[in-house]
């Protein structure tokens, strides 16, 4: 997936990531599974959306790749 994919709230972070006005985070992996755990853990979030973030996450988790130390 590219960034020109992805959604305007996402498109904006990128270009504040990229252009140091937000930081980058280096363990990337991690940062996403934090994210969509606070996700899928949500209440206040409708069951569909917190499915399919929980898949997502352990996917990741799941997978063999790992962030870099």
């Amino acid at each position: 997936m590219k960034v020109t994919d992805c959604c305007e709230l996402i498109r904006q972070s990128y270009s504040q990531i990229g252009s140091g006005e937000q930081g980058y985070i280096p363990a990337a992996i991690a940062c996403a599974v934090r994210a969509l755990n606070d996700v899928a853990a949500s209440s206040d979030v409708p069951m569909a959306i917190r499915e399919q973030a929980a898949f997502a996450a352990a996917n990741l988790l799941i997978s063999d790749h790992e962030d870099a130390q």
